[in-house]
């Protein structure tokens, strides 16, 4: 019976769609009477904040969704993120990139107009893979700080998602250590998921395409792969990605609006096919109909009427991101 978890990242409040992901690993992790986790992803030392933490903690309660064990810290784990990197740069898999986010950009645009062989659009084109060390000690003679990246090579890597079926990605040379030293996502996910003995990841199907860059990171590590359940988004009235400029979209919202958790509950149910509109329904309820072949497979999109217009300048939201 697979461990299942939820890791959001406390860079705002949770909204409607990290709550409706939430309640979907619960139910795939309670449905095969598994235990579930919380993991806060707070590596952006920038934006995450200890109030969106506790907020995200009180929603997650409000629903019901309960969790075994302490909650986990992502920046807990850094010496042992640090351990994987430096056993990866032992076994020459790396190599340090010194491209600012402008000079990527600017290399991804020149390379989709050229032939590029079994790159996917939008690839790091490897151009520090090719710096000797002469070219290395100039940069860093220039006071660049180096990432560091994994040398994947193009790999064609292929995974079988729950919801996505079967899926193919061809990996690029991606980024696990920024260059101020911190884990990058695609490294911390692979190694904490691998250490709480995470079985089944269910999170937003934004995340289905850097999934491969994982699966290879976690195959070289000689982890255990767990199984994917990628969850397709929720949506604003407008048909965007839901985001806090929609308006009434987390749990205090939708309480000043005149919805308690409960009806939260029910219309979050509905969305998933597991209550008819407007039925009260429990969790119990919930675990009793859950079946995660029947999940939908499209987008939800809000409803005009379970939001209200925002505040432009408002911008931040909760994010699950893995």
């Amino acid at each position: 019976m697979p461990d299942g978890r939820f890791a959001p990242s406390p860079t705002g409040p949770l909204h409607l769609g990290n709550l409706r992901t939430a309640l979907v690993a619960w139910l795939f992790a309670r449905g095969d009477g598994s235990r579930f986790h919380l993991r806060i992803e707070d590596l952006d030392e920038a934006g995450a904040r200890p109030e969106h933490e506790a907020s995200a903690r009180a929603d997650l309660t409000a629903l019901g969704l309960d969790h075994d064990g302490p909650v986990r810290r992502q920046s807990d784990g850094r010496d042992r993120h640090g351990e994987i990197i430096e056993r990866l740069v032992a076994d020459g898999r790396t190599y340090p990139c010194y491209c600012t986010r402008r000079e990527v950009q600017a290399e991804i645009a020149a390379a989709a107009s050229a032939p590029h062989g079994h790159r996917p659009d939008g690839a790091y084109p490897g151009t520090c893979s090719r710096l000797d060390r002469a070219g290395r000690a100039a940069r860093e003679g220039d006071g660049r700080r180096g990432a560091l990246r994994l040398r994947a090579d193009g790999v064609d890597v292929g995974f079988v998602d729950r919801l996505a079926g079967a899926c193919r990605g061809v990996v690029d040379d991606f980024v696990i250590r920024r260059a101020d030293g911190t884990p990058a996502y695609n490294l911390a996910v692979v190694v904490d998921d691998a250490d709480q003995e995470i079985g089944e990841v269910v999170r937003g199907d934004d995340l289905l395409t850097t999934t491969p860059r994982q699966v290879l990171l976690g195959r070289w590590l000689g982890f255990d792969r767990p199984a994917y359940a990628h969850i397709p988004l929720v949506l604003g009235p407008d048909g965007e990605r839901l985001a806090k400029r929609h308006g009434s979209v987390s749990l205090e919202d939708q309480a000043r609006a005149g919805r308690h958790p409960g009806v939260v509950l029910s219309l979050l149910a509905e969305s998933l096919g597991l209550a008819e509109a407007g039925e009260p329904v429990d969790l119990s309820a919930l675990l009793a109909r859950f079946d995660p072949d029947r999940l939908p497979h499209d987008p939800w999109r809000l409803p005009a009427g379970l939001v209200s217009e925002a505040d432009p300048g408002s911008a931040h939201r909760m994010s699950e991101p893995s």
